[in-house]
């Protein structure tokens, strides 16, 4: 079984949740005007937290490592994605945008990985990373459906100078 892409995709992975984890933290936080998405972002961050623990269980039954560099390092590009959106005064709308482009840049990642884990004969591996896989597919769709919804409320409470619209 050759594992080198396996292990290197799964480190990659985790270091992704571990990213999506603080990027979900910091948003949900500064929603206080869009208590919808706010829900969604806090469910997401619970099913992010468990989706790295069943990748640090996988990785483990593997004899794999978390890479400490690469969590440090998606966290860094976490935060400053997070300081980022936060400045800005289209915040919600910018930050939804990204949380779908994020997604997807998910999904990507575990259907290749769903693929290699096959190739390499790995049935667990390929359960969890389809269990993760579906929980990333609906939170994209769900951001997909919504982004209109989401955008309306902005540009509503932007025309009202009395309203706070960034977050």
């Amino acid at each position: 079984m050759e594992t080198k892409h396996i292990e290197d995709w799964l480190r990659d992975a985790h270091a992704m949740e571990k990213q999506a984890e603080e990027m979900l933290s910091a948003q949900a936080k500064r929603l206080d005007h869009y208590p919808v998405l706010r829900t969604r972002i806090e469910q997401h961050l619970e099913e992010t937290k468990g989706q790295a623990k069943k990748l640090e269980q996988v990785m483990s039954s593997l004899d794999i490592d978390t890479s400490v560099v690469k969590d440090l390092g998606g966290k860094l590009t976490a935060f400053g994605q997070a300081m980022g959106g936060a400045m800005a005064s289209d915040e919600v709308v910018k930050g939804a945008i990204a949380s779908y482009a994020f997604e997807c840049f998910e999904i990507a990642n575990y259907k290749a990985l769903i693929q290699a884990a096959e190739h390499a004969s790995q049935p667990e591996l390929v359960r969890v990373c389809k269990e993760i896989l579906q929980e990333e597919q609906a939170m994209a769709d769900w951001l997909a459906e919504h982004l209109e919804e989401t955008t309306e409320q902005f540009l509503q409470r932007s025309e009202n100078s009395d309203l706070d619209a960034k977050n």
